[in-house]
């Protein structure tokens, strides 16, 4: 069963629609849940350090994982950075997982975030994070479906 409100997880899904699927890195193909995890550990690590970062990413990813068994193979290390089995996988099951774990991840991301810091200030951590993507200033609040 979800946490999140359903305009959180949307909000989420068109977040990490917008990533690449696959990026090369040193590290092979990163998902984009990683990616988009390291867009929100800047603004917010300003915000709250690196420790305060970390300890949120650990909850929502503790949270992400009763619902999503994809993302079992992830741990937070101390820095923020998320670690473990983060590649893009190459089955097509096992990416729709993926890409449903990385939702669940993201939307209890930001619903921590809204809960700890209200909306207005994580739409606008969230716009930093993507200044190109279109957040809506009501995007958390007004939507009722999913």
């Amino acid at each position: 069963m979800s946490t999140t409100a359903p305009a959180i997880r949307n909000l989420a899904r068109r977040l990490l629609a917008g990533e690449p699927a696959r990026v090369e890195s040193s590290h092979g193909d990163v998902h984009p849940v990683v990616r988009a995890c390291e867009r929100l550990r800047v603004p917010l690590t300003n915000l709250i350090g690196v420790a305060g970062f970390a300890s949120l990413l650990s909850r929502a990813l503790a949270l992400a994982k009763r619902q999503a068994p994809s993302l079992e193979g992830l741990r937070v290390e101390a820095d923020g950075l998320l670690a473990g089995s983060n590649e893009v996988p190459q089955d097509s099951d096992a990416l729709e997982g993926a890409r449903h774990g990385g939702v669940v991840l993201v939307a209890e991301l930001l619903g921590l975030l809204v809960t700890f810091i209200g909306e207005p200030l994580t739409l606008s951590l969230v716009r930093e994070a993507w200044p190109d993507a279109l957040v809506e200033t009501t995007a958390l609040s007004n939507e009722e479906t999913e």
